[in-house]
């Protein structure tokens, strides 16, 4: 006996429906890849495309950065060499070559920049530590800023070279006021950068935190540093460039050793060329910091290099 066909069955394309149900249809398959690609990539920590990562190789990169001081020293020694700019006013880079390697032979410079490093670094450490620990508790508690940030804010606008007569005052010509120099001209940059890292540290981690039952000095040392430590180093690394800058100023005060000293007979005699080995000296000391705190920046955050952009 032979069955009638339903009316669904009647429906002309039945079939071809019936098979495009049962199977996916061209293309269906590329697009749910596809899908399942994104959603495992926005499941997954992707790296966001920052554009050209194309990493030069060390020789490149040296190159280029010397660059820049290669065209200064190239427009130095033309000017010099053609009389533009004559001997008394700047001195011409092998006449300032001769010049350090004379320093070398025939006086203690080495010495004399050790002197001025181990003033910079001391202070830079009371500075800097000061600074550390006041940013710490301005930045963690609404009394400390209550109490301190008024009053931070209104010494930090006043120029360390106008207390300089003032700290030969108090604290005669000796170290102690030149070290005492460099460390009120270095506080203010790391309080600065680390009170505004700590307090900007997210209270989502810190409950988070608190939650499993870590307090007070732990949670300070294990979770709040941690966090704001970019802007502590940041906060290091002005400080290490204002400890050069304010070397100068505290080596003005009777010194008889460092690199301030050279430079105070050089202008006594008019030796130009003195005075330029000094400068070159001040700026080779600020990128040598410079480097240090990239090094320990390296050191301490490790991760940086797997979530900054460049």
């Amino acid at each position: 006996m032979r069955t009638l066909p339903t009316r669904r069955d009647r429906r002309p394309g039945a079939a071809d429906e019936n098979r495009d149900a049962s199977s996916p249809a061209d293309g269906a398959a590329p697009r749910a890849s596809a899908r399942e690609g994104r959603g495992s990539q926005i499941a997954g920590l992707v790296r966001p495309d920052a554009g050209d990562r194309r990493i030069r190789s060390r020789r490149s990169s040296l190159a280029l950065r010397v660059v820049v001081p290669l065209l200064v020293i190239g427009l130095w020694w033309f000017l010099t060499g053609t009389g533009i700019v004559q001997p008394t006013v700047l001195s011409s880079p092998l006449g300032s070559w001769k010049t350090l390697w004379n320093l070398l032979l025939h006086q203690d410079l080495i010495g004399d920049i050790g002197v001025s490093l181990a003033r910079a670094a001391v202070g830079l450490a009371i500075g800097g530590g000061l600074g550390l620990v006041l940013g710490v508790v301005v930045g963690l508690f609404a009394l400390g800023e209550e109490l301190l940030d008024s009053s931070l804010q209104m010494f930090r606008l006043i120029p360390f070279p106008a207390v300089l007569f003032l700290f030969i005052v108090w604290f005669g010509i000796g170290e102690t006021a030149k070290v005492l120099l460099i460390a009120l001209a270095t506080l203010f940059p790391m309080y600065l950068n680390t009170s505004n890292g700590v307090r900007n540290v997210d209270r989502r981690v810190v409950e988070a935190a608190r939650s499993f039952g870590l307090r007070g000095r732990r949670l300070v040392r294990e979770v709040v540093m941690p966090l704001a430590l970019p802007s502590i180093l940041t906060g290091l690394r002005f400080s290490a460039g204002i400890s050069i800058i304010a070397l100068v100023f505290a080596e003005s005060i009777n010194a008889n050793k460092g690199i301030g000293y050279l430079a105070l007979q050089a202008q006594s005699f008019n030796e130009t060329s003195v005075l330029v080995v000094v400068i070159v000296i001040y700026a080779l000391l600020g990128v040598f910091v410079d480097l240090v705190v990239r090094f320990l920046e390296r050191r301490l955050m490790p991760w940086r290099r797997q979530v900054a952009v460049r």
